[in-house]
């Protein structure tokens, strides 16, 4: 069972920044479920279904995950998608997510889920909605890390996908508990975002939060369309937003976060460097930030690194890395107290830390 309360005063002596990250309460706001699958448990879902192309030897997926370019990655990503086939599949995945994470110190995390990939090969939506559930629960339980749910649609598969996404992400009878927002993901180039507007409108009338991606691999136009067509109340990436300072300002003066995954940016090539990541000039322009994992194995990381990454890239000491962790609460949908109770742990957590 993961040690929800590391005690600080077993690692003050280093005063190493790593050490800090390590055993700082954490929220991620931009994880994806299948993305987060290890090479652990995408050796065993591969070999559950030989017929796959996916490595079984966890030492091969390295290479496997090594990619050109945004399409590349997609096309890597839906073969991992395409191993997720029973609803036993999906409840061990989202169970050994969220042990993942609480190693990490994550109390609170929300995962980015596609639903339709699941439902159109072929899984019942109910026992979907159950495994996902079942799993939830169980990790509360036992790691005491808080799960809740965003539904994203698959902006490669079109408006199909949109209707299908909408209608498990609305519908009283299917919605699971857990679930707080809508989101948009895959491919931006070629797949505007207004047109997914009705459905944006539909889960927000339902009482769904606007997450949608954008910015990421298209200008800063794409971001203005999520936010004016999709409500977007969190942008996904973002990336391209330092093109354009009126909406840098915009974004700021709304307290409207953005979802930042240095590595996956890399790893994607939608930024050339980590030294070139425009997370600096976010910060500058007073936009609220989180530093998120996207989909960690795949890309050889995980939310602890990419706290040391942004550590590097901002200049931050554990001060700063502790204003970073609660910026990821304020920006969270979890209720008041709940982001009450996690702040103050940061916050107690960096006072022993710091401590003569």
């Amino acid at each position: 069972m993961t040690d929800r309360h590391t005690d600080p005063a077993a690692l003050r002596d280093t005063r190493d920044v790593h050490a800090f990250i390590a055993g700082l309460p954490k929220a991620e706001l931009h994880v994806h479920h299948v993305g987060s699958a290890s090479p652990r448990i995408v050796s065993e879902l591969a070999a559950r279904h030989p017929d796959s192309k996916v490595p079984t030897d966890p030492e091969a997926l390295a290479d496997y995950f090594t990619f050109t370019d945004f399409a590349h990655f997609i096309e890597v990503y839906l073969s991992v998608v395409d191993l997720i086939r029973t609803p036993e599949d999906v409840r061990l995945l989202t169970y050994e997510v969220a042990r993942d994470l609480a190693r990490q110190q994550v109390r609170y995390a929300e995962l980015t889920i596609t639903p339709f990939s699941s439902t159109r090969r072929g899984i019942d939506e109910r026992a979907f909605m159950d495994a996902i559930e079942d799993a939830r629960k169980a990790a509360e339980a036992e790691f005491g890390t808080v799960l809740r749910w965003c539904f994203d649609i698959p902006g490669e598969a079109g408006l199909e996908a949109a209707e299908e996404t909408a209608r498990l992400a609305t519908d009283d009878r299917l919605r699971p508990e857990g679930l707080v927002s809508f989101g948009l993901g895959g491919p931006e180039i070629g797949v505007p975002r207004p047109q997914f507007k009705p459905y944006f409108d539909r889960a927000i009338a339902a009482g769904l939060r606007s997450v949608p991606h954008a910015g990421e691999t298209t200008g800063p136009g794409t971001v203005w369309d999520a936010l004016t067509h999709l409500g977007a109340e969190r942008i996904g990436h973002g990336t391209s937003s330092a093109q354009d300072p009126k909406l840098l300002a915009h974004l700021a003066e709304h307290r409207i976060a953005l979802e930042v995954c240095p590595t996956s940016n890399i790893a994607t090539r939608a930024v050339r460097t980590l030294d070139e990541h425009p997370i600096r000039e976010f910060v500058a322009a007073g936009v609220l930030v989180t530093v998120n994992s996207d989909d960690p194995p795949m890309f050889g990381t995980d939310l602890n690194n990419e706290y040391a990454v942004a550590a590097r890239l901002l200049g931050l000491d554990e001060r700063g890395l502790a204003d970073l962790a609660k910026n990821a609460v304020e920006a969270s949908f979890l209720d008041v107290t709940g982001k009450a109770r996690i702040s103050a742990e940061v916050d107690a957590y960096t006072k022993a830390w710091l401590a003569p």
